[in-house]
């Protein structure tokens, strides 16, 4: 596939966007949103900032045309609590959704020829009683449309696509089975083509051939480009007669590290001649790898490739001046799969992967573009996390006071604990509000986290560490002994920010255990 790169993504990269002058009319139409988020991308995967072995022409443009944020935030250190804290704007200490906790384990078995699955899947359900975001855009008009992963609810639960806002999707319900790129199945709903609930869509040529061992990878339908083309056929049919939010959660670069064996895989043996291998972990549904960097290589530029499509047919359909285009991860790279985030990020700058609240667990690349409104070629350092994201786009499709017309009267407190990063995107900062402190807590690996200013506190069953991010990035040196007052500072600033949860228990941080 190389080739194809070669001959079809570099004129993307070279196609410059054309910024608007003309005169803006009285009634603008509101503006629509293209929100791009991978699964498991770290903060250095990409050539903008700072990878040296991954071609990424197409996202790097978006850079340069757009701003690049360098201390933006996931809501979690893994995928499920992350994407929450987008959807509720909560941070985790307050989300329903703090973990992975998973609902197929139990259910009946299911055969799809000779591979057994499972009969219900998905991740617990977000909370019925708190609006998401996809519900806030089609309240105010937008179409919806959500294509990739989920992991907000399990099938049938009060919690699908379906059930919160999504007038289209295409892609996993579950994370889990997010692992098999090639799949027995994936789920859709079309609200337009009179679908009742999300369903199942048997893949046909795949369920001929085992789900693990060398006769998987004679499966032939591969989810990450059935979803993208789902996703291109959507982003078609939209016009500017009405606005868009359209969600692309891609998969790509997350285990398993598999995908067609084209010119593109071809091309990344070639330039790690010395790679690994991996043997697999069937529980897991990771089939073994030859070759890790090059597959790990390959996927991030072939999710670059679909990046590119994106804004090519944006600007051909006349929508790019009217259109932010997001592209982001969900948290910090992982190292499943036999993935290797130490070999691609070499330079370290930021210690910790995913499941972990150090920076590189949760720090993540963010890039924004919107013709005429972002300023090419900008760099922001402002700290914010996705959970500012909700009163952002609230703020766009012309919600005055999103938490006054949005929150549930009848909860004795219904949280809301974004603020909007809208001037920084299209004001030049001026105007925007900065959180006093960003929150982060994360029960499979007991952790919490805060960051005040430069301060950064993270605690490990309870036990509190104090790093200063201005001279000490990398988290090395724990200096709470010598400032407890800081530290008692955002202990009490954990303990304020966190509500209880019987199904994601936290160790809180405490004074008396250091």
């Amino acid at each position: 596939m190389i080739s194809k790169i070669v001959k079809t993504l570099l004129p993307i990269t070279a196609f410059s966007c054309v910024q608007s002058n003309a005169t803006t009319p009285k009634k603008q139409q509101k503006p629509n949103i293209i929100y791009i988020m991978c699964d498991d991308m770290g903060y250095g995967d990409l050539g903008c900032y700072g990878q040296k072995y991954i071609l990424t022409p197409n996202i790097d443009r978006m850079a340069k045309e757009g701003m690049r944020f360098t201390q933006a935030y996931a809501g979690a250190p893994v995928s499920a609590p992350s994407r929450a804290c987008l959807m509720t704007g909560q941070h985790s200490g307050h989300t329903e959704v703090r973990g992975n906790k998973e609902y197929w384990q139990n259910s009946k078995p299911v055969y799809y020829g000779e591979n057994k699955d499972f009969s219900v899947v998905g991740q617990h359900p977000y909370d019925p009683n708190h609006i998401i975001l996809p519900e806030i855009m089609k309240d105010n008009g937008y179409r919806t449309g959500m294509f990739g992963k989920w992991a907000g609810g399990y099938e049938g639960s009060v919690s699908t696509p379906d059930k919160r806002g999504v007038d289209d999707f295409y892609g996993y319900i579950c994370q889990f089975q997010a692992h098999l790129y090639y799949p027995n199945f994936l789920n859709e709903y079309y609200k337009e083509r009179g679908d009742t609930a999300v369903k199942r869509v048997i893949l046909t040529e795949n369920i001929n051939h085992p789900m693990f061992g060398d006769e998987y990878f004679k499966r032939t339908q591969y989810s990450a480009d059935l979803i993208h083309q789902h996703a291109m056929d959507w982003l078609k049919a939209q016009t500017k007669d009405k606005p868009f939010f359209g969600v692309f959660t891609y998969t790509l670069p997350h285990a398993e590290l598999t995908q067609p064996d084209d010119s593109l895989v071809a091309f990344y043996k070639k330039q790690f001649f010395t790679d690994k291998t991996w043997g697999g972990q069937e529980g897991s549904r990771y089939n073994a790898v030859v070759h890790t960097h090059a597959q790990f290589a390959a996927m991030i530029t072939r999710l670059d490739s679909y990046v590119g499509e994106i804004l090519k047919l944006l600007d051909e359909k006349g929508l790019a001046d009217n259109t932010l285009v997001i592209f982001t991860s969900d948290n910090g790279p992982h190292e499943e799969g036999g993935a290797d985030p130490s070999f691609f990020n070499r330079d370290g700058k930021l210690r910790g992967i995913k499941r972990q609240c150090y920076e590189g667990g949760i720090r993540i690349p963010f890039i924004a573009r919107w013709n005429g409104h972002i300023k090419a070629g900008v760099e922001s350092n402002l700290p914010f996390a996705f959970y500012d994201l909700m009163p952002t786009f609230a703020e766009m499709a012309g919600v005055k006071d999103y938490v006054r017309s949005y929150r549930n009267k009848k909860k004795t407190i219904d949280y809301f604990d974004g603020i909007s990063i809208l001037p920084t995107l299209i004001n030049d900062g001026i105007g925007q509000k900065k959180h006093p402190y960003l929150y982060w807590e994360f029960a499979e690996t007991d952790q919490t986290a805060v960051r005040m200013g430069d301060w950064k506190l993270i605690t490990i069953h309870g036990i509190p560490h104090l790093y200063n991010l201005a001279n000490d990035l990398h988290e090395d040196h724990d200096i709470a002994n010598e400032h407890p007052d800081i530290v008692q500072k955002m202990i009490e600033i954990a303990q304020k920010e966190h509500t209880n949860s019987e199904l994601f228990p936290v160790t809180m941080p405490s004074l008396d255990k250091r």
